[in-house]
């Protein structure tokens, strides 16, 4: 019973602190932020790659 206890104990803090993360990836809007700046580091890869296209 006390490790069946300790185990919902350690489920319930990672869950406490998965939320909380996720609130302030929201409040802060990081993600948008995030994809920001992974759009620019994906543009400058392949703005550097030759063109494939032949006529």
């Amino acid at each position: 019973m006390k490790k069946c206890l300790k185990l919902l104990w350690i489920i319930l803090k990672v869950l406490i602190a998965v939320t909380g993360i996720l609130f302030v990836v929201y409040f802060w809007n990081l993600d948008q932020k995030v994809l920001g700046w992974a759009y620019v580091q994906v543009n400058r890869i392949f703005d550097r790659k030759k063109q494939d296209i032949k006529f």
